[in-house]
Parts: C-alpha cells; sequence; structure tokens
C-alpha cells in the first residue's frame, strides 16, 4: 500500500466507525504505542473532518502488560496517555498490525486500569493472520497474509514487508 492506499483505508475504516456506532457519542480513541499512535492520531482527525465534532484521544504503551516479559526484557516504548476515564465509552483501540494477537490482549489488559468501558473496538491497518488468540478486528484496512518469518511496517506513508533479519546481520 502507498501513502494514498493508507490515506483511503483510514477514511473507509472512519466512516465504519461512525456507522458502526450511529456516531461518535461516548467514543474514544487510543493508539496503541507506537505503531498505532499515528495512524489513531490520524483516524481522530478524520473522524472530526466528517463528523464535525471532536473525539477524545490517548495513547497506550503494553510493554508491562505482556505475557512475554519472562523471555524478553521489558522495554516501554512510549508513554502512556489516556486523558480521560473510559468508563461507559466505546473505546476503538487503533494499531498498526494484527498478527497473533498477544498485543491486543496486553492492551485489554492494560485498558482496564483506565475505567471499564463499555465496549472496545479493534481497528488495524493490516491483518497478517497467524492468530494464537482468539481476537478479531472490528476494522481492517488490508487483510495481508504474509510468512512469519516476514516484517509488516506500516507508517502513514505506506506499508512495506520485508524479511526478518538474522541476529548480527545488517540492513
Amino acid at each position: 500500500m502507498d501513502e494514498a492506499g493508507v490515506g483511503r483505508a483510514l477514511r473507509r475504516i472512519a466512516h465504519e466507525i461512525i456507522e458502526h456506532n450511529n456516531g461518535l457519542d461516548d467514543l474514544v480513541v487510543v493508539g496503541l504505542q507506537t505503531g498505532g499512535g499515528p495512524l489513531g492520531a490520524r483516524l481522530v482527525e478524520l473522524l472530526g473532518e466528517i463528523e464535525g465534532a471532536e473525539v477524545a484521544y490517548g495513547t497506550i504503551d503494553v510493554a508491562f502488560y505482556r505475557d512475554d516479559v519472562s523471555l524478553r526484557p521489558v522495554l516501554p516504548e512510549a508513554v502512556t496517555d489516556i486523558p480521560l476515564d473510559l468508563t461507559g465509552k466505546t473505546v476503538v483501540l487503533v494499531d498498526d498490525v494484527l498478527f497473533t494477537g498477544r498485543t491486543v490482549r496486553a492492551a485489554l489488559d492494560a485498558l482496564a486500569d483506565h475505567g471499564r468501558a463499555r465496549a472496545v473496538q479493534l481497528a488495524v491497518m493490516v491483518d497478517r493472520g497467524h492468530r494464537e488468540l482468539p481476537i478479531r478486528p472490528d476494522y481492517v484496512g488490508k487483510n495481508l497474509p504474509t510468512r512469519k518469518d516476514e516484517v509488516v511496517d506500516v507508517s502513514l506513508e505506506g506499508v512495506r514487508i520485508g524479511e526478518m533479519l538474522e541476529p548480527g546481520e545488517g540492513r
């Protein structure tokens, strides 16, 4: 996907969110750090443009909620910043790539620390498949079947697939 394709997918997702929720009342968008942050921020802009209303936005880092902390070091990627209590709100959790589902599981645990949301919906730019947990996105920019050893890089400028490097290999 190029930059225009990402833009079209985000605009489509914005319309789907509005339609599915009958507007934007009590809606909060939360981007997963770091990949979902810029996508979530752009989604909030689009929702505002389409509906002429302001949407609350926050970001969340799930490093301390992951289930693989014993397998790798815990490194917080960025700051969690959720500016309001999520109790009674509909949260649209935004991430760049859905792969095994483990990051989303961690995000659900992290969100619970900020109140009891009425509902949590998941928006992703790319769904790779390879799920290890029963997690399914509500909104998808593109279904992109990949091999497990491939890397998917998503930004507002586009989506790229590459090969995973072995330790010690340079780019």
